[in-house]
């Protein structure tokens, strides 16, 4: 029998974000690796999950109940839930940083040795080495009040309130992991070009579809949920045991392309537009 280089089976997990998308996929596959998995999300998901706890990540009470809630010692934690840009900015920035900060800081102290984390962040946050004092500034405030007051305060000069917050997202990353690799614990991210989801469409309200084609454009069609999911399973699995603070690109070789100056994006927006 093949050795099981992942090591799901047994193991106890928390996918937030299960309902739809990338997340259900991502629960799907590890209930089929033989993890027992714990989901959460605003609606019931479809997998046959081991428990499911509604959780709203604009909340701080509701984030601390629904980690009571699901209680014990936990492996892995999966942070895939996120709002498209054509919810409130306060909203974008409290759920897709603020709530999953919260949540997954509330599960630390409930890891087992060798537990590992990983989010969803976004090639949209993909410029987050350049904007480093401002995301500082942010990662420093904890209250949800206070951060969202920031960002009213600076909304002009933030811009796209889903950009900042998956920068944040990549930072705390890279923040975290070298003291939580102190306590045995892991903890990466994705960024992932445009997904097949029904979240798309918001998305193409937003950007339009020559700026998601121009992001597809690499392989030549957007990715499936699947193919996202896959990459988290793979950072949380024993095989990726020395992998830490990484921000992985899950955009077959897009972001690579423009950060060598192979791919010019405002060309192929163009190209996409014409």
């Amino acid at each position: 029998m093949a050795k099981d280089i992942l090591g799901y089976a047994g193991k106890r997990v928390v996918v937030m974000g299960c309902f739809s998308g990338t997340g259900e996929a991502c629960a799907r596959l590890l209930v089929e690796l033989g993890a027992e998995v714990h989901g959460a999300d605003i609606k019931p998901s479809p997998v046959g999950l081991a428990s499911f706890t509604e959780v709203d990540l604009k909340d701080p009470e509701a984030i601390a109940a629904g980690i009571a809630k699901i209680g014990g010692k936990i492996d892995a934690v999966f942070n895939v839930s996120g709002l498209p840009q054509t919810f409130p900015g306060e909203d974008v920035i409290t759920v897709n940083f603020l709530g999953i900060r919260a949540w997954t800081e509330g599960w630390i102290p409930h890891l087992n040795p060798g537990a590992a984390i990983v989010s969803v962040s976004s090639l949209g946050g993909m410029k987050w080495l350049t904007r480093q004092p401002l995301l500082r500034e942010l990662l420093a405030i904890t209250d949800f009040d206070e951060a969202r007051k920031w960002y009213r305060e600076r909304a002009e000069e933030i811009g796209d309130p889903y950009s900042l917050a998956k920068e944040a997202v990549n930072t705390w990353t890279q923040v975290r992991a070298p003291d939580l690799i102190g306590q045995d614990i892991r903890i990466n991210c994705t960024m992932p070009s445009p997904i097949d989801t029904p979240m798309l469409g918001e998305f193409r309200k937003v950007a339009g579809d020559a700026v998601l084609s121009a992001f597809a454009k690499a392989k030549g069609r957007y990715s499936t949920a699947e193919e996202q999911a896959l990459p988290l399973i793979l950072l949380n699995s024993d095989a990726a045991r020395f992998i830490s603070g990484v921000c992985l690109p899950v955009d077959a070789g897009l972001a690579g392309g423009l950060a060598t100056g192979v791919l010019d994006i405002q060309k192929m927006i163009a190209e996409a537009s014409a």
